[in-house]
């Protein structure tokens, strides 16, 4: 088994990239076939309204049942006092398995631990190089899971993808995920300092090949136990293998 923990489907409603303009599961699908991907975290592209988009990535999970699982996509600030009513909504309704979050938006704040907190979901939080941060949320939460991906930092700032790692030494509750990560030394030794009980597979699909950001997980050379943790057991001991699929 293989999952991808991270991948964005459907349209975005700005257009100043990627990002927000389109992500096109189709696409997505056939590359992840191709690289024997058995199933994969969705979450909306950036949008200006995460509860229509959540919906969005609902449709496509109803779709492509046997494929794919969701995440809410919440906004700290736009969405602050409508939190937990859109994730009760995303869990209840959808059937979601965690709480996606990005500081682009806004800074992670209590009430998205505290929804998470509540309905015992993981939340993926795109810290965008601000590391530090993490020591402050997951001391407050400790019985919330935090996935940080990229390893700290898409935009390849080595200094925070060195520092993430001390963190997931010192914080039962953080992980951090492959999806991004050009720098393979800083993986390589993230892997050789945290283990692989930390360490998640995911591709920042359709954007990124699944199959390329898979390779990087083969070439760690890890036993095959620790090949199986960071391809599909540690993610499904945060989701909760026991939620049904919508």
């Amino acid at each position: 088994m293989i999952i991808d923990a991270h991948c964005h489907a459907g349209k975005g409603d700005g257009m100043s990239g990627p990002w927000d303009t389109e992500a096109p599961i189709d696409l997505y699908l056939r590359q992840a076939d191709e690289s024997r991907i058995t199933r994969t975290i969705i979450f909306p592209a950036f949008h200006t309204d995460y509860a229509v988009a959540n919906r969005g990535v609902a449709a496509l999970i109803t779709k492509y049942p046997r494929r794919l699982w969701g995440f809410a996509f919440v906004h700290a600030d736009r969405d602050k006092g409508r939190v937990f009513e859109m994730v009760q909504t995303a869990v209840q309704q959808y059937r979601f398995r965690g709480i996606k979050v990005h500081r682009r938006d806004a800074p992670i704040s209590r009430e998205i631990c505290e929804t998470a907190a509540h309905f015992g979901l993981p939340v993926l939080y795109d810290v965008m190089d601000d590391v530090a941060s993490i020591e402050l949320f997951a001391r407050q939460y400790p019985t919330v899971n935090f996935i940080i991906p990229h390893l700290g930092s898409f935009a390849d700032d080595w200094k925070a993808q060195l520092a993430i790692t001390d963190h997931l030494i010192r914080h039962d509750n953080v992980f951090t995920d492959t999806s991004g990560v050009r720098r393979f030394d800083l993986l390589r030794r993230c892997f050789q300092r945290a283990g692989a009980n930390k360490i998640i597979f995911g591709s920042d699909g359709p954007w990124l090949h699944p199959g390329v950001e898979l390779s990087k997980i083969f070439f760690l050379k890890a036993s095959s136990a620790d090949t199986e943790k960071m391809l599909y057991k540690n993610i499904l001991s945060l989701i909760g293998s026991e939620r049904p699929t919508f």
